[in-house]
């Protein structure tokens, strides 16, 4: 596999995740989930994956968009289906978008590449604006 990408989101830094894949409208995050990402039951928090499938969502809106404006969600429903352990891959899908809103899906696989949890997301565009704060 290729190198993970430049991810330039300090929460989803602070987690630990790779991006492998912002082109055309999808998307390819991986998390090795440790102890600090699970729960009482030693899987994956519901709150990480939560973040993981916001995040793939938004990164493949991102990259449908020719004018490369940046995103915030809107709307998120997730189904989980089974606990994530180890090595989760999360892959990210613009179904559809307009003039200003992405409509989203994503799926979470297992290091034995079974499903984990499926979402959908609306993401509204907006222009990039100068960040407060934020060190370059």
């Amino acid at each position: 596999m290729n190198p993970p990408l430049k991810l330039d989101v300090p929460f989803l830094n602070l987690l630990g995740v790779e991006l492998h894949k912002m082109e055309g409208g999808t998307s390819e995050i991986q998390l090795n989930v440790e102890e600090k990402h699970t729960n009482s039951w030693s899987v994956a928090h519901g709150g990480v994956l939560l973040a993981l499938v916001d995040a793939a969502m938004a990164i493949a809106a991102r990259s449908a968009d020719p004018d490369d404006r940046s995103v915030v969600t809107i709307e998120l429903k997730n189904s989980f289906m089974q606990a994530a352990t180890g090595n989760i891959r999360v892959i990210g899908k613009t179904i559809h978008q307009s003039t200003t809103m992405a409509f989203c899906e994503a799926w979470i696989y297992d290091a034995n590449d079974k499903i984990c949890c499926q979402s959908t997301g609306t993401f509204k565009y907006f222009k990039n604006l100068p960040m407060r704060n934020r060190k370059n």
